[in-house]
C-alpha cells in the first residue's frame, strides 16, 4: 500500500527547518564514512551517551548530564546524516534509531526524575508526553501510510534544549532561589503540555490527510 502523500504547496516551516538540518550536516556524514563509521554504529552510540547522561543526572551531576544529553543529540544527528551521504538508509536502521531514541529519552528523564530534583510526577509527565508525541508520528506514518508526519509545536530537539537550559540554570541557581519550583521542573512541564500538544495537531493532520479513509 503506497504512502499518502503530502499535499502540494509551500513547504511548511517545518519541512524548510528539516530540509536545511539534512542538507548542511551531510559533510559531517561524509566525515563519518571516511572514518569507517556506519549509521547503525553511531544509532548505538547515541543510545551510550544517552545511558551516561541519565547516569549523571541521576548522580546529581547536572553539567556532565548535560554534556552527554549534547553528545546524545549530535551522535543522532550523525547517524541520519551519515545515511544520507553515502546513500546507505535502510528500512530497519530507521526503526533501530526511533527505538534507540525512545530509549534515550526513558534514561535521560529517568536519571533527571530519580535524582531528586524534580518532583517524580512532573518526571513522568515529561516522559510519557515525549513518548506520545514519538508514537503518534510513527503510528501515522506505519498505519495511516502518510510519508511524512513530522508537524507539530516543538521538535524532540527542541525540547532537549528546553532541558538543557533548565538543568543548566538549576545548576547555577538551585532549587529554592525560586519558591514555586525548580527551573529544571519548568523545562519539565513545558516540554510535556507541548509534547501533548504536539500529539494533538499530529493526529489533526493525520485526520486531514486520511479523512474517512477506510483500513484495507
Amino acid at each position: 500500500m503506497a504512502k499518502t502523500k503530502v499535499q502540494e504547496g509551500a513547504p511548511t516551516i517545518n519541512q524548510r527547518k528539516r530540509q536545511f538540518y539534512e542538507e548542511s550536516s551531510l559533510f559531517l556524514g561524509r566525515i563519518c564514512l571516511k572514518l569507517g563509521l556506519t549509521p547503525n554504529m553511531l544509532t548505538g552510540l547515541s543510545l551510550l551517551c544517552a545511558i551516561a547522561s541519565g547516569l549523571f543526572f541521576w548522580n546529581g551531576q547536572m553539567l556532565w548530564g548535560v554534556f552527554w544529553m549534547i553528545a546524545t543529540a549530535f551522535t543522532d544527528m550523525l547517524d541520519g546524516s551519515t545515511a544520507r551521504a553515502g546513500n546507505i538508509g535502510t528500512v530497519f536502521g530507521g526503526i533501530l534509531d526511533h527505538v534507540s531514541d525512545r530509549y534515550g529519552e526513558f534514561f535521560i528523564l529517568a536519571g533527571i526524575t530519580l535524582s531528586g530534583a524534580v518532583h517524580p510526577g512532573w518526571g513522568l509527565f515529561a516522559l510519557f508526553g515525549m513518548v506520545i508525541a514519538s508514537y503518534t508520528r510513527a503510528a501515522a506514518e506505519s498505519i495511516g501510510k502518510i510519508e511524512n508526519c513530522a508537524v507539530g509545536f516543538m521538535g524532540r530537539l527542541e525540547k532537549f534544549l528546553l532541558i538543557i537550559a533548565g538543568s543548566i540554570i538549576e545548576h547555577w541557581l538551585p532549587t529554592g532561589a525560586w519558591p514555586k519550583g525548580s527551573w529544571l521542573e519548568l523545562a519539565l512541564i513545558i516540554v510535556g503540555l507541548t509534547s501533548f500538544i504536539t500529539s494533538v495537531q499530529r493526529l489533526i493532520y493525520t485526520k486531514k490527510l486520511l479523512g474517512n479513509k477506510r483500513e484495507v
